[in-house]
């Protein structure tokens, strides 16, 4: 099995917990306060993984080689999370889903500006269509004459600064051992949070404290994951695979809220889901002249 076969799968792993972890988050925002949650669920993110790393591996690498990249990754988890926790107070979560993958045409893109990954014009095509699904997933006024929610924009906001997180997760794989920024994921994410607690906090439930530790455990599993599927593969080939998660929000959606998907967001998600066969299929390769 290639490395880069190993990164897809253990993605595609990771991806499951977080639309797992999106499903429970979407019940206790009813609950909770948005920075409280993703305070506890840091917190929570942050202790399991030093008893994870101690475990297995023996040792507590914490220091990085690129301290401040490692900062401005984890605080675009915690926007990221903060701003898709706030959408789904107002929207389903196969909407925010669907509207979220602009993330994976945006990483593509930015791979090849930033990263130097190579793109080819196949690839920037499925670019464009999945941008333009996402449009349609949004709906915007001129597609239906109805006005735009405002929560809408809120996965947008959770797409870029996801699409800054993925690429600083590849960018990191070369710079520190993954144990390193495993470590330091959730970190600054803890910190902000931490800021807003003397303004929402209230006791948790006796009864929800199971929940909100597994909150941290699926996030805390999921990005771990996705530390080791970006040490294995590029980020453009590994984008593309983001889009299965589309699927599992929808069903999730189905069996625990009973929001079934829209026409707007099924072809929404369609077409995203055809800009991303376009970007995820191997690039021809002509062989030399002998």
């Amino acid at each position: 099995m290639t490395r880069s076969l190993q990164g897809v799968l253990i993605q595609l792993v990771a991806l499951a917990l977080f639309v797992s972890m999106d499903a429970l988050l979407k019940l206790l925002v009813a609950r909770y306060a948005v920075p409280q949650l993703m305070f506890l669920r840091f917190v929570a993110h942050t202790l399991i993984v030093i008893l994870a790393v101690k475990l297995l591996t023996g040792g507590l690498p914490w220091r990085s080689r690129a301290p401040g990249l490692q900062t401005v990754r984890s605080a675009l988890l915690a926007v990221a999370n903060g701003a898709l926790a706030v959408a789904l107070i107002h929207v389903p979560l196969a909407d925010a889903t669907a509207v979220i993958f602009a993330a994976p045409a945006l990483t593509v893109a930015l791979a090849a500006l930033w990263l130097g990954e190579r793109v080819s014009r196949r690839r920037w095509t499925g670019v464009a269509i999945g941008l333009l699904g996402v449009m349609v997933a949004i709906r915007p006024p001129f597609l239906t004459g109805e006005p735009l929610h405002w929560a809408m924009l809120l996965p947008l906001v959770t797409a870029v600064a996801n699409t800054g997180y993925q690429l600083l997760t590849r960018r990191l794989a070369t710079e520190d051992d993954p144990r390193t920024t495993v470590l330091h994921t959730s970190l600054a994410a803890c910190l902000l949070a931490a800021l807003a607690q003397p303004f929402v906090w209230v006791p948790p439930a006796a009864s929800d404290l199971p929940w909100l530790l597994l909150l941290g455990l699926l996030g805390a599993a999921g990005h771990g994951l996705l530390v080791l599927a970006f040490a294995r593969a590029p980020a453009s080939v590994l984008a593309p695979m983001s889009y299965t998660q589309i699927l599992w929000a929808g069903l999730a959606g189905v069996l625990v809220f009973g929001d079934w998907p829209d026409g707007w967001t099924l072809a929404g998600a369609a077409i995203i889901c055809a800009g991303g066969v376009l970007v995820a299929l191997p690039d021809r390769r002509v062989a030399a002249p002998s």
